[in-house]
């Protein structure tokens, strides 16, 4: 892989320019993330993650989120979560939360079948079509 220096400096330049504390870019195949520390200024320190994306394919029906947002897995912090894998579940019942401007809307899933994975973490930040739970 070949690190692009020019796009490096010219997300860094937009920390300073906006007073930003940390910058995430990405595409399909690479995510670079700059950030500093604000505490003191004078001497910012720039830290820079550049991490490939790796495509995982696996088999089975993917619930997607219908909106972007943050997903909980329970109702309430530390609640019963609404599904587990390996649980048995029915088309219309709810997978998740996506909270969205301050509205919890419920996921319902959108057909039969048996958890195989929870793709995404209580807690996390989700994008509109993003995968959420694996399906057999």
């Amino acid at each position: 892989m070949k690190i692009d220096k020019k796009l490096i400096k010219e997300l860094t330049s937009y920390l300073k320019e906006f007073n930003l504390s940390e910058l995430e870019y990405g595409n399909k195949d690479l995510k670079i993330k700059v950030s500093r520390s604000l505490k003191n200024s004078d001497n910012q320190i720039i830290k820079t993650e550049i991490s490939e994306k790796k495509e995982v394919i696996e088999e089975g029906f993917k619930v997607t989120s219908p909106i972007v947002g943050t997903a909980y897995l329970a109702p309430e912090p530390g609640g019963k979560k609404f599904v587990e894998v390996g649980q048995k579940i029915q088309k219309g019942q709810t997978i998740m939360i996506v909270e969205a401007m301050k509205t919890m809307n419920h996921v319902p899933s959108s057909k039969d079948g048996i958890v195989k994975k929870i793709l995404v973490e209580d807690g996390q930040a989700v994008e509109f079509g993003q995968a959420l739970v694996l399906l057999n």
